[in-house]
């Protein structure tokens, strides 16, 4: 159960980064539900294809398709103003990419996959549906710019597969994983940590 509403509270937290880039680039409704859903189901439905999980998780329960919805409308009416919404992007973001990295993993240790895998598929999860949200909005995914944004998802999948091997299943243990995802994620943002980049003659 704990699992299952860390997955629909990541879901709506991805929601409402999807709806908030809708609103920046001036979409209609419409188009604002749209990455709403992609955003907030994107991950998820990558998960479950790549564990086996089919048909997946938001194709059998209502209410991870009412979730995306809800955050999608909510966003559209109450949004602050438009000078504010990419540093909201940014908190949603790393929240949902804390929140789905630990119960992507979770839920592929559950279906047996070794730790290595299990951390591949939750930073996968977590990095999802940003990815698709950043394609449909025609913006170069986070992902792939310079900014430090895979390593935090990979830290917290980790936290996870490591307690999870070491015998500790503890509800606490996913929420210490996500925090530490989440804080990295932020730091990364107001410090401008940044991955390596090519050197140019």
């Amino acid at each position: 159960m704990a699992l299952r509403v860390l997955d629909l509270v990541g879901i709506f937290v991805f929601g409402i980064t999807g709806a908030l880039v809708g609103v920046r680039k001036k979409l209609d409704v419409f188009g604002i539900l749209v990455l709403a859903m992609v955003t907030g189901l994107g991950g998820g439905f990558i998960r479950d294809v790549l564990i086996g999980a089919t048909p997946p998780a938001a194709l059998v329960d209502w209410r991870y398709l009412v979730v995306p919805v809800a955050a999608g409308l909510l966003t559209f009416f109450l949004h602050p103003g438009i000078g504010r919404v990419e540093r909201l992007v940014n908190i949603f973001d790393a929240a949902g990419l804390a929140l789905f990295c630990v119960t992507g993993a979770r839920i592929a240790l559950d279906y047996g996959l070794p730790p290595l895998s299990a951390a591949l598929v939750g930073t996968i999860a977590g990095i999802g549906g940003g990815v698709i949200r950043d394609l449909l909005s025609g913006r170069v995914p986070v992902v792939l710019r310079s900014e430090i944004y895979a390593t935090p998802a990979f830290l917290g999948a980790t936290i996870v597969v490591a307690a999870h091997a070491a015998g500790y299943t503890a509800p606490w243990i996913a929420i210490a994983a996500a925090a530490v995802c989440f804080v990295i994620r932020l730091l990364a943002i107001r410090r401008g940590w940044n991955a390596p980049l090519p050197r140019t003659p």
